[in-house]
């Protein structure tokens, strides 16, 4: 290839942006990160919004910092973010309102009132998606509980990648892989279930034609490119949901790729070729959400490095500024095994004196309560990778062709002590590998769209050309072993 074509990321998580530009030879990506800012929420009378036109005016200064240097190479702009968070728009395309923060308190009590109306067994036969109190169903039912008037306002509903999408371009779409952790979109179907929509008094007109990964949204608008100074310059609808898009980029050969997109949220699973959806994948509360090229992912969501983020961010109010490193290297001086937690316990999903929360269910369990820095960072990180191992034990029930290998992609593949727990409690080798992995799926599909490469199994090979992979084999296996037995009675 006789020239460089360039691929630009927008990657919005919940905690930080980043805009990426990805270089592609002919046999690697060499990526670059161009702008990198906060994702802060912000408190109002209403409650916990996302600050979304902070976002988008970084996203422009990324995007304009990109045509500084490649202007002339650039090809084209996917965008992705977390999933489930949406914001309404009236028929002339104003944004009513903010959009809402995934873990505000307003769809507290939400997912009982739901299931008065439809059975939590119909609403998994619809959708196949796990019960978590912020899904978009759970959210948009609190519209209609707390009457608000945007509701019957609004002409579109768009999810977070389909906003930014729409101010870049001007045109508007649901795409399927975010659409598909609403909680409201039927896999077996490939649609919106219309049926449970409806069931549910939710307006039907705002459940539109959904488009795949790797379709074009259109060129940038002329104000947007007269700001940026990319010209001839398209959007393409990647997978927007982050995971989708990192799953995408997972480096691997297996006819049934194992996974854990590691950050503040840990999801773990499978890529399959068509959902799961029965009793015993209901009684497990996995997850089917739709990958690049029609896939699966089939996985379930815990609760991530958020516990480890919530304790830094708390140490840190109180003037004690640890680093990541420094909270790792304290872990391991501190007493294996001294203390347990389920990561997926209610009372961790929302902000707020982490640590406190941490020593009270430990009391409650009749444990010894961690009382040092080390000893809660420590009760985190195993608590987690035991986690890990109990969702993969039921994910290989469900997979004639169990992997060899866990394949931890992220942000979090970087933390080496858990990735080394994780290899300890689940008993496999654990390969940790892209830290951009959503970056790299995001920028796979544009290349899919633009022809550079026929198929994500091309892509995944010039992944693995452009990434390091580190190791980690299970060891102290005795321990873990002895762990794994009493963790069951600690969570239940």
């Amino acid at each position: 290839m006789s020239q460089k074509k360039v691929y630009l990321a927008v990657d919005l998580g919940a905690g930080s942006g980043r805009v990426l530009a990805g270089e592609f030879d002919g046999r690697r990506i060499e990526l670059h990160e161009i702008n990198r800012f906060e994702n802060t929420p912000v408190q109002l009378p209403t409650g916990w919004h996302w600050n979304i036109t902070s976002l988008y005016q970084n996203i422009l200064e990324g995007l304009k910092l990109a045509a500084e240097t490649y202007a002339k190479d650039a090809v084209s702009i996917g965008v992705d973010t977390w999933g489930v968070d949406y914001g309404l728009f009236d028929k002339d395309g104003r944004m009513l309102g903010l959009p809402y923060q995934y873990r505000d308190s307003r769809t507290d009590g939400i997912m009982e009132k739901v299931f008065e109306k439809v059975s939590k067994e119909k609403i998994y036969d619809a959708t196949g998606i796990q019960f978590i109190f912020f899904n978009t169903l759970f959210q948009l039912y609190s519209e209609v509980e707390h009457q608000n008037p945007a509701l019957e306002q609004a002409e579109d509903m768009l999810f977070m990648p389909d906003i930014i999408g729409y101010w870049l371009t001007g045109n508007k779409t649901q795409e399927r892989s975010i659409a598909s952790t609403s909680q409201l979109y039927n896999p077996k179907l490939g649609d919106w279930d219309y049926a449970l929509i409806e069931s549910l008094g939710l307006p039907r007109k705002l459940f539109k034609a959904i488009s795949d990964p790797g379709s074009q949204l259109g060129a940038l608008s002329a104000h947007v490119a007269e700001h940026t100074g990319l010209q001839d310059v398209k959007v393409i609808t990647v997978a927007g949901h982050d995971t989708g898009s990192a799953v995408a980029a997972v480096p691997s050969k297996a006819e049934t790729p194992a996974y854990l997109s590691s950050g503040t949220w840990s999801l773990m699973g499978l890529e399959l070729k068509a959902p799961v959806i029965n009793e015993r994948s209901f009684n497990d509360n996995f997850t089917n959400e739709v990958g690049v090229n029609g896939t699966i992912r089939y996985l379930k969501n815990i609760c991530g490095l958020w516990l480890i983020q919530e304790c830094k961010r708390h140490w840190q109010a109180q003037g004690e500024d640890l680093p990541y490193h420094r909270m790792a290297s304290l872990a391991t001086e501190a007493e294996p095994f001294r203390s347990l937690i389920d990561p997926d316990d209610p009372r961790f999903a929302k902000a707020g004196d982490m640590p406190e929360k941490i020593q009270a269910y430990c009391e409650e369990k009749g444990q010894a309560i961690p009382k040092t820095k080390g000893e809660i960072i420590r009760t985190i990180y195993e608590s987690l990778a035991l986690r890990y191992a109990t969702v993969w034990e039921k994910l290989m029930t469900y997979t004639e062709t169990p992997p060899r290998s866990l394949h931890i992609v992220g942000g979090g593949c970087q933390d080496k002590l858990l990735n080394q727990f994780a290899a300890n409690a689940i008993g496999v080798t654990v390969k940790a590998s892209p830290v951009e992995a959503t970056g790299l799926g995001n920028i796979l599909a544009q290349m899919l769209a633009d022809g550079a490469i026929e198929s994500i199994e091309e892509g995944r090979e010039i992944v693995v050309n452009s990434s390091i992979v580190e190791t980690f084999e299970p060891s102290d296996q005795e321990a873990w072993l002895e762990a794994k037995k009493k963790f069951p009675a600690i969570v239940n």
